[in-house]
């Protein structure tokens, strides 16, 4: 099943003007990352937040979040975020800003060629 255009655009605009932000077709949907390192993406009519193991707990505190998985494992560190928080500004940006934070924490990838 194809991400949703919608939530990548929202997400999109939620990341305009971040230095070093790129889209890559991944996880059969669309992910945003920083300096190579994973953000957030969209995929089906979700989204999914990359936020570290260290604050997955604060992430699914969040109201409509759960935990992430993958063809039933659990994906440590990252949380999905069903329709209705993607769809709540302040809530998408709680999420936003603890992936952000995250991804600032890593050392930055090389491009891959």
């Amino acid at each position: 099943m194809p991400y949703d255009e919608g939530i990548a655009a929202v997400m999109r605009e939620d990341l305009a003007g971040i230095r070093g932000i790129a889209e890559k077709k991944m996880f059969g949907g669309l992910a945003f990352m920083l300096e190579g390192n994973l953000v957030c993406g969209a995929y089906r009519d979700r989204g999914m937040f990359r936020v570290g193991k260290a604050r997955e707990a604060e992430a699914r505190a969040v109201p409509g979040t759960r935990e992430m998985d993958f063809n039933g494992r659990p994906m440590g560190g990252m949380v999905e975020a069903l329709p209705g928080a993607l769809a709540d500004d302040e809530t998408r940006g709680r999420l936003m800003a603890l992936a952000l934070d995250h991804a600032r924490s890593l050392p930055a990838k090389p491009p891959s060629s």
